[in-house]
């Protein structure tokens, strides 16, 4: 495909990923033969509340460079104004994300997979410390966010609800996914901190250790009822099966 003059070539064995308007795909530049990975956000511009997730993601990681974070290459536009109705944005190629990894056949109890599964905590935390020393809340924190290469190298992204805590607009209650949105999202309060992102790393930690969601909630009324059995009646028999130690780090998170 040929997008700005420039030619990509469809990686061989790439899936190609189609969410409601967004499409991502592997490509190669076949003049750098740099492996990038395109996101195509189609009619970009008609609803406003996209747009506006759009651009602040583009904004926000246009000033990020951390190793931990995903970096945006280059956002390619149409030659005339009028024919700009798609944003492509192209970033560095990743090979998986997290989700991937917690619903493999891959045994995750070995001694190595706990080293590497630990170091996929450590970049986490090591990149959400970067994000919020820039007063930013990415606010959308789940497995399928975490991307992963076969060095195991992990970068936070999808900016897309993110938003600078400086910003005076007000802020909504009506992010992060159910499964890790913290209680104070859940009874729609509309001013919190970099709280609600550590919450989201426990519930991802919970999930690596057991495979399962910690709170998998159907509704909002039932996400707070196993949130609030776990956390403040003390019912560990709630949780899917983990050893001691693991349950000793995930109560501090949450």
């Amino acid at each position: 495909m040929t997008l700005d003059g420039r030619h990509f070539e469809d990686l061989f064995g790439r899936s190609r990923l189609s969410l409601g308007k967004l499409i991502s795909c592997a490509a190669v530049n076949s003049e750098t033969r740099e492996e990038v990975a395109i996101k195509k956000i189609g009619n970009a511009f008609d609803n406003r509340i996209d747009a506006k997730r759009t651009l602040r993601e583009i904004k926000l990681l246009r000033h990020m460079d951390h190793e931990n974070v995903i970096a945006i290459k280059d956002i390619i536009r149409p030659p005339l104004k009028e024919d700009f109705n798609d944003v492509y944005i192209v970033y560095e190629l990743m090979d998986t994300d997290l989700h991937q990894i917690i619903r493999s056949n891959q045994s995750l109890t070995d001694d190595h997979c706990r080293v590497v599964l630990q170091y996929f905590l450590y970049q986490v935390l090591r990149g959400l410390k970067y994000v919020h020393s820039a007063n930013v809340l990415h606010r959308d924190l789940k497995p399928n966010n975490l991307l992963l290469n076969a060095n195991c190298d992990l970068k936070i992204g999808d900016f897309g609800l993110a938003r600078a805590t400086s910003e005076t607009d007000f802020m909504t209650e009506y992010v992060v996914t159910r499964w890790y949105r913290a209680p104070e999202l859940l009874l729609n309060c509309s001013e919190y901190t970099a709280a609600i992102d550590i919450w989201s790393v426990g519930c991802i930690l919970g999930e690596i250790m057991t495979r399962q969601p910690l709170f998998p909630g159907k509704d909002y009324v039932h996400q707070l009822r196993l949130i609030t059995e776990v956390c403040y009646l003390r019912s560990p028999e709630k949780l899917p099966k983990s050893s001691s130690d693991g349950l000793l780090l995930v109560a501090p998170l949450l």
